[in-house]
């Protein structure tokens, strides 16, 4: 348990810095939190490389159980128009960070024996993927409603230009498409420290 505990700790402040940033806009479609959370992958994987995905596994329940901290004590809150965080939110956000966690892990595994690349570039790409559909859809989506009929979400459901400037799709939408493209440049960006983290590996044990 132990040597688990660099990891864990990386994952708890990944999560709780982007539960934080959040709250704070970085344009029209995104938070700042959508600049950190991705990381948590990088985690996930070096976890998986060095440790083993038993080990892996553990660091993402770390994650989970400190977002859901997060979440009730945000549902305790009381914001501008309401709790900071929702029920939905709450749910997608949880829901979302485990599937998504857990797919990166199947995904690595498949990769594992690969190009050092290929693992954790593909594994990131598909847990981001389901990521921002899972979350963006259960919190906003019209056709979730029901997962808190008092909570409304017209707003996100409004129709504008994607991303401003193409066809008119719920504001969500936007949302979920500029989000998934940070995660898209962070999975490459977090390829230099994979890389660095592999080598120094190497010349440890060499």
């Amino acid at each position: 348990m132990r040597s688990l505990l660099p990891g864990i700790l990386a994952m708890a402040a990944i999560v709780l810095a982007s539960n934080i940033l959040v709250q704070f806009l970085a344009g029209d479609f995104l938070t700042w939190g959508a600049f950190t959370y991705p990381f948590a992958f990088l985690v996930t994987d070096l976890v998986n490389r060095f440790q083993g995905t038993p080990a892996a596994r553990k660091v993402v329940w770390a994650g989970f159980l400190t977002g859901l901290a997060c979440s009730i004590f945000g549902t305790q809150i009381q914001g501008e128009f309401g709790p900071l965080v929702t029920l939905r939110v709450a749910i997608a956000s949880g829901a979302a960070f485990l599937v998504a966690q857990f797919l990166d892990i199947a995904v690595f595994n498949r990769f594992r024996g690969q190009t050092w690349w290929r693992a954790p570039f593909f594994a990131t790409m598909a847990g981001s993927s389901l990521d921002t559909l899972t979350f963006f859809s259960l919190a906003f989506a019209s056709a979730f409603t029901f997962l808190e009929p008092a909570n409304d979400v017209a707003w996100a459901n409004e129709l504008v230009p994607l991303l401003g400037h193409g066809p008119a799709l719920p504001l969500w939408v936007s949302m979920a498409v500029a989000d998934w493209s940070v995660k898209l440049l962070i999975a490459i960006v977090a390829l230099l420290p994979f890389r660095l983290a592999i080598a120094r590996y190497a010349a440890r044990v060499a």
